[in-house]
């Protein structure tokens, strides 16, 4: 029992650095073995990905479009480590199969939580 204790004490921490930092930068330094220079270029890859992902979601008129591009979105974030993004695109996916479309609210969550990553990648980034 004191094995699950402890797995819930570090799930619980991860729950609050996710809440405190738009993108979980311990799980960015494994994906690029520590490469700082690595990062950088991620980072910058992911900051034009996510434009163009909302960008194509905000304008899209069609249904299989609008479930790829958030997909897509979900995917691109979790491996990322902007963990919110991920989150927020899954429930929209699926917010999207069941009601047939994607909610004003919904799309503006995605799009605050994407504003505060692009903002944190330029803050990491200095630009």
């Amino acid at each position: 029992m004191a094995a699950l204790e402890k797995i819930a004490q570090l799930d619980e921490g991860s729950e609050k650095i996710y809440a405190t930092r738009p993108i979980d930068l311990v799980h960015l330094s494994r994906q690029s073995l520590g490469d700082a220079g690595l990062e950088a270029e991620i980072l910058r890859m992911f900051d034009q990905m996510v434009t163009t992902y909302m960008s194509k979601i905000r304008q899209s008129m069609d249904f299989d479009e609008t479930l790829l591009n958030l997909h897509a979105l979900k995917g691109a974030s979790a491996g990322v480590g902007a963990n919110n993004i991920a989150i927020l695109a899954k429930a929209a996916e699926l917010e999207t199969k069941l009601a047939g479309k994607l909610s004003h609210e919904c799309l503006a969550d995605l799009r605050m939580a994407v504003e505060e990553v692009r903002h944190f990648i330029a803050e990491i980034l200095d630009e």
